[in-house]
């Protein structure tokens, strides 16, 4: 049977990592295994369909060029169809590029490239049709010929790269060394593909064949880095969140985690653990010495990680613990704090310092979501303790109610990110029903809705000056806007809390600060 000469944009050959390629036979087919199903989810979550093929030391995926079509034709206007069918089999090969660049966030793979043709294994067959596809692409340059085969033939690699590098030599220049383009060759049994460049993915272990885990995550840089590094060696991760701020910091901690979910975790379906920390917070100020108050409080959100991953069957706890970076983590205080860890506690940071974690970020994109996170685990404005021994950490923990932990995790929301969508957040973390206490008011109402009345402590700003209101704002208040009917002031403070701030809307509009109404942070009306 004959093959086809011309691009078959819907067809790639995946390379494995290293790592995963040089393991025994056993352990390798499970890997291989994890892989293939761990790429078959970033397709789907691409919205392409496709089939991935092992081949033991490549794997094949083939997408569907209907389902590529079929996607594009919800969204391809009548103008877009009148172009005709060459314009539309651009559109699907650029949607198949698109749902192989999310393959290439899928661990335990170490590059893919797009296959230009696939043929018989046949010598002259090889030459004609790479002649044909590349003298165009080589013309001018420098370019290199390189060639793999599996089985048995009549001719060699050799051949290969030899014939074929001839029947290219008229349009460019040889070049093994440092080529601007490389024509390749792989020849398994009787089929041939042939193929130029290749997309680097992230290599690493496939998600989950290293068990699971629970993250500690507070939505800055660190633990983002750490959760990534981790997903990186095959470990799978749920995510502990202990949310010392309200429902914006929440928010603002989701978006981050919601990257790791949604680019990085194909083949898992993370959930937050989202533990209310208000109460424990309370208590550790109101019974702990002032300086104890940052190991302590990190000791509880050992104790939080830990009692999620023995209830979800979790082997370790990783934390985004960099040796030295505050005073908390030094290393005697480290060890006080992970006196009460009954798992291991996984610190793939401990040797970074922040510029190489920022670069980290900045490639896994968690770092501008992460620059506007706010610190609230620095609870403590004076001299912290940066040598804390562990009978005088237990000690000072000993006050506390010893079930306070336990309560709070037990009555934990749990999320399943990959199900989040940008409207849940908004529904869930954008509306109060009546202004907190301490909160600054804003009333932004557009003009057509002023009817003259004015609240004593709201600042009045026009719709047309709030860009650059914005930017004067103080992050560290805690701002409620308001309205008519909330569409106005749910914009903006759904734009403010993308930027960082802790920013609301009120759910009644004008009404509710009309009626005077006061909401405790806690929740309810008084």
């Amino acid at each position: 049977m004959n093959g086809s000469a011309g691009p078959a944009a819907d067809r790639y050959i995946v390379r494995l990592a290293a790592e995963v390629a040089s393991k025994s036979n056993r352990t390798r087919r499970r890997f291989q295994k994890r892989l293939g199903a761990n790429l078959e989810d970033a397709l789907r979550s691409a919205g392409v369909r496709g089939e991935v093929r092992d081949r033991w030391s490549r794997l094949f995926v083939t997408l569907s060029v209907k389902n590529a079509l079929d996607s594009l034709a919800q969204t391809q206007d009548t103008a877009d169809r009148a172009t005709g069918d060459r314009a539309t089999g651009d559109r699907a090969t650029s949607n198949a590029d698109h749902a192989m660049r999310a393959a290439a966030r899928v661990f335990g793979l170490s590059s893919f490239s797009r296959v230009d043709a696939e043929i018989d294994a046949d010598l002259d067959e090889i030459v004609r049709v790479g002649h044909d596809l590349y003298r165009g692409a080589v013309r001018g340059r420098r370019y290199a010929v390189s060639a793999r085969r599996i089985g048995r033939h009549p001719f060699s690699s050799r051949d290969i790269c030899v014939d074929l590098g001839a029947a290219l030599n008229p349009y460019g220049t040889v070049d093994l060394t440092t080529p601007e383009i490389t024509v390749s060759v792989e020849v398994r049994d009787q089929r041939a593909v042939l193929f130029s460049g290749r997309s680097e993915g992230p290599g690493g272990l496939p998600l989950g064949v290293q068990g699971r885990a629970v993250c500690l995550i507070s939505g800055g840089f660190d633990s983002a880095v750490a959760a990534w590094l981790l997903l990186k060696r095959g470990v799978a991760l749920d995510y502990v969140f202990c949310n010392l701020a309200g429902p914006a910091f929440e928010r603002s901690v989701i978006e981050v985690t919601r990257v790791l979910a949604d680019r990085w975790s194909y083949g898992d379906r993370p959930r937050m653990h989202v533990v209310d920390f208000g109460q424990a917070v309370k208590e550790l100020q109101d019974r702990v010495t002032p300086r104890y108050w940052q190991v302590v409080l990190k000791r509880l959100m050992y104790r939080a990680a830990q009692r999620v991953a023995a209830q979800i069957g979790a082997d370790a706890v990783v934390t985004g613990e960099s040796l030295g970076q505050v005073s908390s983590q030094t290393l005697r205080n480290l060890r006080a704090i992970e006196s009460v860890a009954e798992r291991p506690v996984l610190r793939p940071l401990v040797g970074f310092d922040k510029e190489e974690i920022i670069r980290i970020a900045q490639r896994i994109g968690t770092a501008a979501l992460s620059a506007r996170v706010k610190e609230y685990c620095a609870i403590l404005e004076g001299k912290p303790v940066t040598a804390a021994k562990v009978l005088a950490v237990d000690r000072e923990e000993a006050p506390l109610d010893p079930a306070l932990v336990g309560r709070a995790v037990d009555a934990r929301r749990v999320l399943h990110l990959r199900g989040l969508a940008d409207d849940d957040l908004r529904r869930d973390y954008l509306w109060v029903d009546a202004p907190p206490d301490g909160a600054r008011l804003i009333d932004c109402r557009p003009p057509q809705q002023d009817d003259g009345w004015r609240h004593p402590r709201a600042r009045r700003v026009l719709p047309r000056d709030f860009p650059d209101l914005a930017a004067t704002l103080d992050r560290d208040a805690r701002y409620v806007l308001f309205c008519d009917n909330g569409v106005q002031s749910g914009q903006f403070a759904n734009l403010l809390q993308a930027v960082g701030y802790e920013a609301y809307a009120l759910r009644k509009g004008t009404k509710a600060v009309r009626s005077g109404r006061r909401l405790d942070w806690a929740g309810g009306t008084a």
